[in-house]
């Protein structure tokens, strides 16, 4: 049995940690930390789990216990440098669900993040989490940087192609949608209903920070093609939905590309191939990842769906901590237990 210490649990993907927690059979007890809402009892925060989790205070972030086996670390780009170091060095299991350490080089962590990494020597003892993804190695390794949401929608319906055709690429381009709980809980005014109902937009075009994250895993499986990514914010809380248009120099049998994604996905518990493009709404709410291909002539289009909050941040950290011990991997995430509960 483990003992969790959730860092910046008050926030949306803390609460599915907090859930994720209640229904795990190997962890015995859980300690949220925080900064503005410390001192306040977990019910406070979320009242609509008061019978499913255990109410606690919240303790202060800078009073972090020693005590705990795991730290899910939950909190914006930059705050995690102060508190990660000295939990590695401590030899704790560590899964940082921020960027601060998703990228492998300290100069491109300052071009996206706009700060100076402080302790760039972590960045290449960390394993990039990619939890369904089999290529991904926990071996020895303590620190887990998880991906985000974007990135893990992207890649793992990429990954695949790019593996075994990657001579073939000439382009490919990736269109993708949020839901608003992706920004997190910070009153922000394009965010408020009145201007997003009924909205789309594209934002953070050629700078989203989850561009270079996606190309530096997309170049370690040999991609050396062009590559964009555009972002757009839909008129709802939870989803991720992208789009993929490739390009290739030659036609490629759809059967053949079929036969490969299954090759490689026919054992993963949480990657679903779809004979159809995906409905967000399959996904919503789980850790699944749906995935459809379609191919015509040398034009591919790859669309794939998750929930932002589970399977792009908090579900995909409950796979990361179960193969950290080797456990089940769907350990705390098949009986989710929040179908009936608000997931924002």
């Amino acid at each position: 049995m483990i003992s969790i210490g959730i860092i910046g649990g008050s926030g949306y993907t803390g609460k599915k940690l907090l859930q994720f927690c209640e229904n795990h059979p190997f962890i015995k007890d859980y300690k949220v930390y925080a900064n503005k809402s410390a001192g306040q009892n977990l019910s406070q925060i979320f009242p609509d789990l008061v019978d499913q989790i255990t109410d606690s205070k919240i303790e202060s972030a800078e009073n972090i216990s020693a005590d705990h086996d795991v730290y899910f670390v939950a909190l914006p780009h930059g705050e995690a440098l102060n508190i990660v170091p000295a939990l590695f060095y401590a030899g704790k299991q560590i899964i940082d669900l921020g960027g601060d350490f998703r990228l492998d080089d300290k100069d491109e962590y300052q071009k996206w993040y706009h700060l100076e990494h402080s302790s760039p020597f972590l960045l290449s003892e960390k394993v990039y989490g990619l939890a369904d993804y089999y290529t991904t190695d926990y071996a020895n390794k303590t620190l887990v940087a998880n991906p985000g949401c974007y990135p893990t929608a992207t890649l793992l319906s990429l990954l695949p192609l790019v593996e075994n055709f990657k001579n073939e690429i000439l382009s490919v381009s990736t269109i993708a949608y949020s839901g608003t709980s992706g920004a997190g809980k910070t009153p922000k005014q394009e965010l408020l209903l009145s201007e997003m109902d009924g909205n789309v937009s594209a934002y953070n075009v050629n700078k989203h920070r989850h561009q270079p994250e996606i190309l530096q895993a997309l170049t370690k499986h040999g991609f050396n093609s062009s590559f964009s990514f555009t972002t757009h914010l839909l008129p709802i809380a939870v989803g991720i939905y992208a789009t993929t248009s490739v390009h290739l120099k030659n036609a490629i049998n759809e059967k053949d590309l079929k036969n490969i994604y299954e090759s490689i996905y026919h054992s993963s518990t949480f990657v679903r191939l779809r004979d159809v493009p995906p409905n967000l709404s399959w996904v919503v709410n789980t850790n699944y990842c749906d995935i459809n291909i379609s191919v015509k002539d040398n034009v591919l289009i790859i669309t794939s769906a998750i929930d932002n909050l589970i399977k792009g941040a908090s579900g995909q950290a409950f796979q990361n901590m179960n193969k950290l011990y080797g456990w089940d991997e769907s350990l705390g995430l098949k009986n989710q237990g929040a179908k009936n509960v608000s997931v924002y």
